[in-house]
């Protein structure tokens, strides 16, 4: 492991580059690990890889006590430069394991990369795909390393009043129903003891859709589950909530929307106008994805070959 010192906060915020970009640039060049915690960033990785990581670093951060930024020319060269191989079995950060979770389809290694490398990831595709799954270990990896302080997870819920009105309790009560898929992936990740803890210290949030409106989240990995049953508004609002070294994962399978007729889901909606923007990935899986039980791949394999005037 390689350990670079930092002078202060404002040096850290020049080097880092715009929502950790250079950071980023420098992972995905080397497939390296890069920490940043005590005014220190840490390298690790193969002994190669650390040694290219941190000469790339070092005139990085010559640039920034020179100029106060990054040079566009240091820059230039590391979008430029080669990447080296990553190296498989190298401790347990290796390119197809989280935490311990390892990606079982090419569909699934391609997801991870992407939620590695970028700002904003849609996952989109059928149930037992892991877009949920994934996302949450994601978030909680970055969480343990000091990457993000905090982890936001969403669902839309339909409001209080006559959909919900026949369930006891108050609004929390109410929406909770709606949220317990997340809550069980957290489970299975870190467990129900250190989840409660993390609640308890809000450094887990796990709230309705409708909630996140009005707030601006920094350094924060936020997810929005069951994407296909937002609204167009619902999406932009969310999508805009995304503030100073935030990430933000989108999960849905169109498939399924449940909204009203009329109504145009805002998933589907982002896909089409977002395709293309610079910083967002969208990450298609398929039936070939699943990784339940081997029943709903069946089913979902049944129902995509289903014709339209069957549908009767």
């Amino acid at each position: 492991m390689v350990a670079i010192e930092l002078k202060s906060l404002d040096e850290a915020r020049a080097l880092f580059g715009p929502r950790d970009r250079h950071l980023r640039l420098v992972r995905e060049r080397f497939h390296v690990q890069i920490v940043a915690r005590d005014g220190q960033i840490k390298v690790q990785g193969s002994e190669e890889q650390e040694k290219a990581a941190a000469q790339v670093l070092g005139a990085m951060l010559a640039s920034v006590r020179a100029d106060g930024r990054v040079s566009p020319e240091t820059l230039d060269e590391l979008q430029a430069s080669p990447k080296l191989s990553p190296k498989r079995g190298q401790g347990k950060d290796d390119e197809e394991s989280i935490e311990g979770i390892k990606a079982r389809t090419p569909g699934q290694k391609r997801y991870i990369d992407a939620l590695k490398y970028h700002d904003m990831v849609f996952a989109i595709g059928p149930a037992g795909t892991g877009k949920t799954f994934l996302g949450v270990a994601m978030a909680v990896r970055a969480l343990k390393r000091g990457i993000v302080s905090r982890i936001i997870l969403s669902r839309p819920a339909v409001e209080a009043g006559e959909k919900l009105g026949f369930l006891p309790g108050d609004i929390q009560a109410k929406v909770n129903p709606y949220l317990r898929p997340l809550y069980d992936a957290l489970n299975d990740i870190l467990g129900f003891e250190t989840v409660k803890k993390y609640i308890e210290r809000e450094v887990i949030e796990i709230v309705p859709l409708a909630y996140m409106r009005g707030r601006t989240l920094n350094r924060s990995f936020i997810i929005l589950d069951e994407a296909q049953n937002t609204t167009k508004a619902q999406m932009k609002m969310f999508l805009t909530r995304m503030g100073e070294g935030s990430r933000i994962v989108v999960t849905g399978d169109v498939t399924q929307v449940d909204l009203p007729p009329k109504q145009k889901s805002g998933l589907i909606h982002a896909q089409r106008i977002l395709q293309g923007v610079e910083g967002i990935s969208f990450q298609h899986l398929t039936s070939k994805d699943i990784v339940r039980h081997p029943l709903v791949w069946k089913i979902v394999h049944a129902y995509e070959g289903q014709p339209q005037s069957q549908d009767e």
